[in-house]
């Protein structure tokens, strides 16, 4: 979603764009740090193409005043083990456990990350 936000793809739902435009107004826009390595492994294996190389466009991302990508630290990483088995995928889980510690609502298309116990929009 992020990547689809700050190209400005028509991919996003209504909802989504509404959601983080007032994330933007709020100052809190937020990615995990495991986010920039999936853009990164993306590019790397050609399934994005970014105008940039991906460690320019994601400081760029990081230079917005509203924009700030969250550690992944050890209350995150063990939250992510302790999540049920709705998704294997170790990316999606610290993600999931980024917006729980957060408090955060996650922006996701992905019907498996949207039944966690976490606020989602698409």
């Amino acid at each position: 979603m992020w990547v689809w936000w700050a190209d400005g793809s028509h991919e996003l739902s209504k909802r989504a764009r509404e959601r983080i435009q007032a994330a933007t107004k709020e100052r809190a826009l937020c990615v995990s740090a495991i986010s920039c390595w999936e853009v990164g492994m993306l590019v790397r294996r050609g399934r994005l193409e970014l105008s940039v190389p991906a460690a320019d466009w994601i400081a760029r991302c990081e230079g917005l005043p509203f924009f700030s990508v969250v550690p992944i630290d050890t209350r995150i990483a063990l939250s992510a083990t302790e999540l049920p088995p709705h998704h294997e995928d170790p990316a999606d889980r610290v993600i999931v456990a980024t917006a729980r510690g957060l408090g955060a609502t996650l922006v996701t298309k992905d019907e498996r990350l949207r039944a966690y116990d976490v606020p989602t929009v698409w």
